[in-house]
């Protein structure tokens, strides 16, 4: 049987009607694990935070502690596999902790997670950041208790930013999407498009400048989006050119990264303004998803290669050293050789410096299941695999062309193995032998 509760309700036994929890006697450990993307990462950094105000001490993942909190992605079947195995992992290290779900599969799917034995607690996408309230007081009991909601009833905006050490972090602006594209379940997960607004968002960039930060990445689920209210009507008179400006000005902060952001969202007054700026990195990531305009359609995407085309094309013209990388999905139902070809073909042509390359998985409640023909498993992988060794290449192609050139690079205060690495302007990645007073510091490199 699985419970629902609120922040508030306390929950009786059937039988004994005794409190399922008692009040937390000494102070308790915490291990968090995120799976998925940037946004997931500023998140957990954040509900970390949170808890560790409340009196609980952090430990890593790998450690025994009193409270496992997983945050969850769902984008492919393999995230929501990842996640009933970590739970796995923690009933045999730790069968006496609590153990806590939350994130998109928490939210898409609750009763299945609370099946899971082992599983303590599952928070949907309105409960995630009311984790010290749910837990502080909660013991292990035989059954899962869920807090959540419909997704249409979520709304308001949890600023969040990833703080592990002071050279990078990822400043969540934006959250949800409108867009639904017919293999997407993001939409389900976090709900409708909603965002920060531009004065709070340049109070965050202050507060990390005064902590040491040197580069904040912007995140968000669909960033180009930025600048609808908590509530997810356009009120706010802001756009996400408005806050590219706004943190442009911010004194402190060396570099910016835009994670992720659609092309028909990627205005040429943007491109332009990055081109210019001595902050704003030269580096963009551009989901694509498919180079076949048939694809793109029956994915119910907002743009056609063309547009895609132009977006590199101005990119390069403005910034012949700039790095981009992009987003495609293979095996998308309805994908024949024919429009494979057409993706690779565009791709090969494109001045792009690398691939995430995402093999297309049924997602419950997506449009995709209605179209056909269905791709085999193994033919998803081969096409996984051609693009993948493509993405090597381009990716090979692009930093060789910076052989020899000086750029500057940000190194971070990590150390493993006696080596330390850092990222160049345009993100090519440098390893070199650690050195204490290169950590968190911007430095000239011939790469």
């Amino acid at each position: 049987m699985t419970l629902q509760i609120t922040p508030n309700s306390l929950l009786l036994t059937p039988d004994s009607q005794i409190p399922i929890f008692a009040p937390m006697e000494k102070k308790r450990s915490v291990a968090f694990h995120t799976l998925g993307c940037k946004l997931n990462f500023s998140e957990t950094s954040t509900l970390s935070r949170l808890l560790e105000r409340e009196g609980f001490e952090k430990k890593d993942f790998d450690d025994r502690a009193d409270v496992y909190v997983i945050n969850t992605c769902s984008v492919t079947d393999n995230a929501d596999k990842e996640c009933r195995q970590l739970v796995r992992r923690i009933q045999r290290k730790a069968p006496e902790s609590f153990v806590v779900i939350t994130g998109c599969y928490a939210q898409l799917k609750p009763k299945e997670i609370a099946s899971i034995p082992g599983v303590d607690l599952v928070l949907g996408a309105a409960e995630k950041f009311n984790i010290a309230e749910h837990i502080g007081q909660l013991a292990k009991s035989e059954e899962a208790r869920i807090c959540s909601c419909d997704i249409e009833e979520v709304s308001g905006f949890n600023a969040s930013f990833s703080q592990n050490d002071r050279t990078r972090t990822f400043l969540k602006v934006q959250d949800g999407c409108d867009y639904n594209c017919s293999f997407c379940t993001i939409p389900m997960a976090r709900g409708k498009s909603r965002s920060d607004n531009v004065a709070n968002v340049v109070k965050h960039a202050e507060q990390l400048a005064a902590d040491g930060v040197k580069e904040i990445v912007l995140t968000g689920v669909n960033l180009g989006d930025f600048g609808r209210g908590p509530d997810g009507d356009q009120k706010y008179p802001e756009n996400f050119f408005s806050l590219v400006k706004a943190l442009d000005k911010v004194a402190g902060i060396e570099r910016y990264r835009i994670s992720s952001i659609e092309p028909n969202l990627l205005t040429n007054e943007i491109i332009e303004f990055v081109a210019n700026s001595d902050r704003f990195m030269p580096h963009f990531h551009i989901p694509l998803q498919s180079g076949s305009n048939e694809i793109l359609g029956m994915m119910r995407r907002r743009y056609k290669r063309e547009l895609y085309a132009d977006r590199v094309q101005l990119i390069k013209t403005l910034m012949p050293h700039c790095a981009i990388g992009v987003d495609v999905i293979v095996g998308f139902p309805g994908e024949t050789d024919a429009h494979f070809k057409e993706t690779f073909d565009f791709l090969h042509s494109l001045d792009v410096s690398y691939l995430h390359v995402f093999t297309y998985s049924e997602r419950d409640n997506t449009k995709a299941l209605e179209i056909k023909p269905v791709i085999p498993v193994h033919t998803r992988n081969e096409r996984n695999k051609t693009l993948r060794n493509l993405s090597y290449m381009k990716s090979q192609y692009f930093n060789n062309q910076f052989s020899g050139q000086k750029r500057k690079v940000l190194f971070e205060a990590f150390e493993k193995n006696g080596m330390m690495e850092g990222y160049t302007d345009n993100y090519i990645r440098i390893s070199t032998p650690y050195r204490k007073e290169w950590a968190n510091q911007v430095v000239e490199w011939t790469v």
